[in-house]
């Protein structure tokens, strides 16, 4: 009863922050362009796409052509896919943050927080393993292959073969999970048996949170496909059905509940059922939807078995890295778990609004390059590690240094407190040291992934792994929350390197003329925009000191200026691939 009443103390703040949701997810519905969604009325016509229907979709035009070792700018460059894919998760992350701030004033960083935030996290890490990460890296390039070489009719069929197998192997992971719960949470955060309610809370959460693995991950299949044909808009805008469900549970339903969280836990269930609901529109547009079939003798079907099982795990190191935090966590001390969420919210949103986005463009463009032995091929790659690189790092500099004005102002209300803001500080930066590593490795990866070989980033994964748990086992006790996110920092940098090395030592990457120049104009400006940040961000008793609107309007300001001091310099140094952004921009206009 006691979390309900402080969230009924602080429901006029939370109506506030759903304000700022609706008016974020309208803004980006108004400026989704009207041919990427279209709602029709469905008949049985309409679920046979016909021959006409399906050769009217347009090809992608993202093929990059060489300038002087470079891509060339033009209306259909990537570049401009990685804007539109950021955009639209931009403002995804958004509605996360405003979710993250209701359960911050919600749960604090105590017991209920601990619990949920593992309830919430075990099914999105076999979310990584059978959804999103799996099927990105060995589903694309199969689709890719069968584009090329296949008839229309053979590429419908293999999605449908797809499609049936891997909504049957969901099914029974499921039903299993739900009912195994309480082994699975005793797996994965063993600590939390020495308090009973704690353990109890946790396994009541996942049952109803797991089925939420049986939707996202079919929501990921249908990502590919509309990826693969060039539809970056959708599966990009879709997260935000998942955060306008959590909020709407928070403030509309959990203050009538004796134990919120379990409002919070439907509203994930619900949020994966919209997300599915979305993508079908526009899977008709592109003449893939059909109903799940379940063949064996589909040879695509084997590739992407075959593919899928290094995959799931070279896709989800990051995610196994955290998991294995997640489980010393619970062991090393009290709160330290909701210490590491809240430092992790901060650090995807670079990663999803870039890294994600980055990745997304980059692997049906390799996959495709790859499939025509295109020389384009290490041009792009280099094209895309120096984006990482040059909006990577004032990321990395600028999460840094504003780490705790940041924490402070998006959820130092209600039940979390100043010390937990200090406590998550000191994860957010450890996590922050490895923003530069985990974006390269998204980019890296798929190189392996566009030539179908899932086996060497596996390998790679393996070794990062165990870098994180020798260097967590080390820091963990001493350092708590900052010694496992360095862990996690170190073994990112570890996985980048050796999936770089290889790269270029198979001649699929060759670095282009200009990168010393780059580094170090980039290292300068980094340096410069540090050195203001750190000058005018003052101090915590003055953050402290804020009201909500002081301290959103500070960090705001102190972010644009960062930001456009970086530009700025960089425009004047002549850092020619952000001046392409800026003209992709204008372009847009």
């Amino acid at each position: 009863m006691a979390a309900a009443k402080k969230m009924r103390a602080a429901f006029d703040h939370d109506k506030f922050v759903l304000s700022l949701s609706a008016a974020a997810a309208f803004f980006v519905i108004r400026r989704t362009p009207k041919h990427r969604i279209k709602w029709p009325h469905y008949s049985s016509t309409h679920c046979a796409c016909s021959w006409r229907a399906l050769s009217s979709v347009p090809e992608s035009d993202d093929e990059p052509s060489p300038s002087d070792g470079y891509l060339a700018m033009s209306s259909h460059h990537p570049l401009r896919s990685v804007l539109k894919i950021g955009s639209n998760t931009m403002l995804s992350r958004l509605l996360g943050f405003a979710r993250d701030v209701i359960l911050a004033r919600l749960f604090g960083a105590g017991e209920i927080a601990d619990a949920f935030f593992v309830a919430f996290r075990i099914p999105n890490l076999f979310r990584r393993l059978f959804g999103e990460g799996a099927f990105s890296q060995s589903f694309v390039p199969v689709l890719g292959e069968y584009r090329a070489t296949r008839s229309v009719e053979e590429t419908r069929a293999f999605v449908a073969d797809v499609a049936g197998w891997l909504a049957l192997t969901l099914a029974v992971v499921t039903i299993v999970g739900i009912l195994g719960a309480s082994a699975v949470v005793y797996a994965i955060a063993p600590g939390f048996a020495d308090s009973p309610d704690k353990f109890h809370l946790t396994v009541e959460l996942l049952r109803i949170t797991f089925p939420y693995l049986f939707f996202i991950s079919l929501v990921a299949l249908a990502g590919g496909v509309l990826n693969t044909y060039g539809r970056f808009t959708v599966p990009a805008f879709t997260p935000v059905f998942l955060n306008l469900s959590i909020i709407a549970a928070a403030v509309f339903w959990a203050p009538h509940l004796q134990q919120p969280a379990i409002a919070v836990a439907w509203g994930v269930f619900i949020g994966g059922v919209l997300q599915l609901l979305f993508q079908l529109p526009a899977l008709r547009q592109v003449g893939q939807l059909h109903w799940p079939r379940l063949r064996r003798r589909d040879p695509g079907v084997g590739k992407v078995l075959r593919l899928m099982g290094p995959a799931a795990f070279g896709a989800s190191v990051a995610q196994i890295n955290l998991f294995l935090n997640t489980i010393l966590a619970s062991l090393v001390g009290a709160n330290v778990v909701s210490y590491l969420y809240y430092s992790d919210r901060l650090v995807e949103f670079p990663l999803g609004v870039f890294g994600v986005a980055l990745g997304t463009v980059v692997l049906p463009l390799l996959s495709r390059q790859a499939a025509e032995r295109s020389p384009q091929f290490p041009k792009t790659l280099d094209w895309a590690l120096r984006l990482t690189w040059l909006i990577g790092l004032p990321a990395t500099v600028g999460l840094l240094i504003l780490a705790q004005p940041l924490l402070i102002s998006l959820f130092r209300y209600g039940a979390y407190t100043a010390e937990d803001a200090w406590q998550s500080t000191l994860s957010l930066m450890g996590y922050g040291l490895g923003i530069l590593p985990i974006i390269a490795a998204r980019v890296l990866a798929p190189a392996f992934y566009a030539h179908q070989n899932t086996r060497t980033p596996v390998r790679f994964g393996m070794i990062s792994v165990a870098v994180n748990m020798g260097i967590s086992l080390v820091l963990a006790w001493p350092l708590h929350q900052l010694g496992l996110a360095i862990a996690t920092s170190c073994a990112a940098l570890v996985n980048a390197f050796l999936l770089w090395r290889r790269l270029h030592r198979d001649g699929l990457y060759q670095p282009q003329p200009g990168w010393p120049k780059l580094l170090l104009k980039s290292a300068g400006l980094a340096v410069i925009m540090g050195m203001v940040l750190l000058f005018l961000r003052g101090n915590t008793a003055l953050w402290l000191s804020l009201s909500l609107w002081e301290r959103l309007l500070r960090v705001l300001s102190l972010t644009l200026l960062a930001a456009t001091l970086y530009l700025a310099g960089a425009w004047w140094l002549g850092i020619h691939e952000l001046r392409d952004l800026y003209r992709q921009r204008s372009s847009r206009a």
